[in-house]
């Protein structure tokens, strides 16, 4: 990533630590192209963001606001549901008395209301019979120490769709397929944190996604309109990443919005938007400067070199 910066921009480092406020005032970049997840709390990465906004200086990627609600898998759920964009219905137990009364049909998911990249989702976290969901939610309160978001499974294909741009530029990226039939036999077609680090490795890689997916032309464009309409409604900046599944009736849902998109640059590995962009034709290189590019133009700054500091 910074090399790919580098070929543009004059890049500085700076860890995204507890002295981050004091190097970044006293560097004071033109901008900053932030990758930065923040170190703890529920809205750690929109900390990095915070700091940027109260100092002024322009930064890629979405605001705190976004970056917070976004890692608030409920709260995502609820502005979507109040937009009517598809979403799973949902529960949030917060302790195991609110079990009781819960009128949600299994099987159903089982996941850490604050965490990303696959964090507290495991194989046991589709609960199929109540004992598997006491204990699913059980081991979320008491192991992860935060509430556990019980939603609805849906039983169809899962994509994530990568989002690129801002205003009348936003550019949808050709759909990446989960490839369920890839995992270990006897296992749940979900991506689950063994799926995404312990089953798949670079000595053994998984052939888990397919991009493009293949997808009639119906399904495709609604899935492009799903995503976009939920980036545009959470006013995700720059770049997104937006997973999807298919309920029932084949109607495509958002499962999780991820402002912060991982982009690993080496193809071999499992990233998700980085993959998807080169199936559009759009090599890594040009992704990364691309969404500093769409964040200058947002800051004015499009029309001169900028140096940056890439927070890390």
């Amino acid at each position: 990533m910074r090399s790919a910066l580098a070929e543009i921009h004059e890049v500085t480092p700076v860890e995204a630590d507890e002295d981050f406020y004091e190097r970044i005032r006293g560097l004071r970049p033109e901008i900053v192209f932030n990758i930065a997840e923040g170190l703890n709390g529920v809205s750690r990465e929109a900390q990095v963001p915070a700091i940027l906004d109260m100092l002024g200086i322009p930064y890629s990627g979405s605001d705190p606001l976004t970056l917070a609600l976004c890692l608030d898998k409920s709260r995502t759920k609820e502005v979507l549901a109040h937009y009517r964009v598809p979403t799973p219905m949902f529960h949030l137990v917060h302790e195991m008395d609110d079990l009781r009364g819960i009128d949600l049909s299994l099987p159903a998911m089982v996941k850490p209301l604050h965490e990303g990249s696959s964090k507290g989702i495991f194989d046991a976290s589709l609960a199929r019979t109540a004992a598997a969901l006491g204990k699913a939610v059980e081991k979320i309160l008491f192991d992860y120490r935060q509430p556990a978001l019980i939603e609805e499974y849906l039983p169809g294909r899962e994509f994530t769709v990568g989002i690129i741009g801002n205003g009348g530029d936003i550019r949808v990226l050709p759909a990446v397929e989960i490839n369920f039939s890839s995992l270990p036999e006897g296992v749940n077609p979900i991506y689950s944190y063994e799926a995404k680090w312990l089953w798949d490795t670079i000595e053994n890689p998984l052939e888990i996604y397919e991009c493009p997916a293949s997808l009639e032309p119906a399904l495709e464009k609604e899935i492009s309109f799903v995503c976009e309409r939920a980036y545009r409604i959470l006013r995700c900046r720059d770049w997104s990443r937006i997973d999807v599944r298919l309920d029932t009736a084949g109607r495509p849902n958002i499962i999780e919005v991820n402002p912060l998109p991982g982009i690993l640059p080496n193809p071999a590995d499992n990233s998700c938007l980085p993959k998807a962009a080169r199936a559009a034709g759009i090599p890594y290189n040009e992704l990364i400067q691309s969404a500093l590019g769409f964040a200058a133009i947002r800051h004015g700054l499009a029309d001169r070199p900028v140096p940056i500091a890439t927070v890390i």
